[in-house]
């Protein structure tokens, strides 16, 4: 008689450890297409940044620079990065920001996560803490290639440091600036929970807080007069100043408009400053050396505004029905 069979014990390997667990697996899992192609635009723009730099590093050496200033600079690599900078927030804001909580709510996931063992706080929070992060982190990266290749060759960009192109592309301004608009997003799609409806109105508001913001640039620091003699030329310590405003001012102090004496000819200027006794030139100006206090103004404006909008957001989501 044979002996019975037996079967071999089962032998089940114990999964490994994972880096995340619970809500954030799964926010990250829920969300992993638009986190990798965040953080593959991050180490590609990186890249790219990086290699425009050498470039025009060898097309500056060519022309001999710095004894020698280029008459021209044309890059397309140069434009193209200005203009994918400029547009990060607003992307970040309608393709990320405005479908993180109304994707949830339009498709029913909210309630099926919030049905479980997680409150609403909490998995609107875990949610947050990941968009933000990888926001900053983007925009962070990104600000400090764009730094580093603009601040030695400032002088050849066709844009100035007060401009848009420059000043909202480097320093803190492109985090902060991208952790609000995202912010933005955020609370426009938790209140209109469509996700077409949320992404149209958070690019039309991105584009007005865009319009708003280049009106608010110039008013981060307080300006500073400087005055020279009528018939001098400018100090060069002005040469990287943004003018403001330009006056004529005579001996005791009293100011004119810049056109007061410009005459048809220049007997009745000349007749026009003797009489008032214009003796100066009066600029009112903002100098280069405001620009960090200026940035980090600005960028402490935009986390306050990006705070508010989150509380707001989390009182939303917490008395509303999902």
């Amino acid at each position: 008689m044979s002996a019975p069979l037996t079967k071999a014990p089962r032998t089940v390997q114990a999964p490994g450890p994972r880096l995340l667990r619970g809500l954030n697996w799964l926010v990250v899992r829920q969300h992993r297409a638009a986190l990798l192609t965040v953080l593959a635009v991050t180490v590609l723009g990186s890249i790219w940044i990086a290699y425009q730099r050498s470039r025009m590093s060898q097309m500056l050496e060519a022309a001999g620079w710095p004894e020698k200033e280029p008459a021209t600079l044309h890059s397309t690599g140069l434009s193209l990065t200005l203009t994918a900078l400029s547009g990060l927030p607003v992307i970040l804001a309608v393709f990320l920001g405005a479908p993180l909580i109304a994707g949830d709510q339009e498709h029913g996931t909210a309630q099926l996560v919030t049905a479980q063992s997680v409150s609403r706080r909490r998995w609107l929070a875990t949610k947050l803490l990941w968009c933000y992060a990888t926001v900053v982190a983007s925009g962070a990266v990104l600000s400090a290639f764009f730094t580093w290749w603009w601040k030695p060759y400032r002088s050849v960009f066709p844009s100035l440091w007060p401009e848009g192109p420059i000043f909202d592309n480097t320093g803190p301004v492109l985090p902060a600036l991208c952790l609000f608009l995202t912010a933005a997003g955020i609370t426009i799609g938790t209140l209109l929970r469509r996700v077409l409806a949320s992404m149209l109105v958070t690019f039309v508001f991105a584009a007005i807080a865009e319009v708003v913001w280049g009106e608010m640039r110039v008013h981060l620091a307080p300006s500073r007069m400087f005055t020279y003699p009528l018939g001098g030329d400018m100090p060069a310590r002005l040469n990287e100043s943004h003018e403001l405003d330009r006056w004529i001012g005579s001996a005791d102090g009293h100011l004119y408009g810049w056109g007061l004496c410009a005459k048809t000819t220049e007997a009745a200027s000349d007749a026009c400053v003797k009489e008032h006794g214009i003796v100066n030139n009066v600029i009112e100006y903002l100098g280069y050396d405001q620009m960090p206090s200026m940035q980090w103004t600005g960028a402490g404006i935009l986390l306050a505004a990006t705070a508010v909008l989150t509380a707001f957001t989390l009182w939303r989501v917490s008395r509303s029905p999902l």
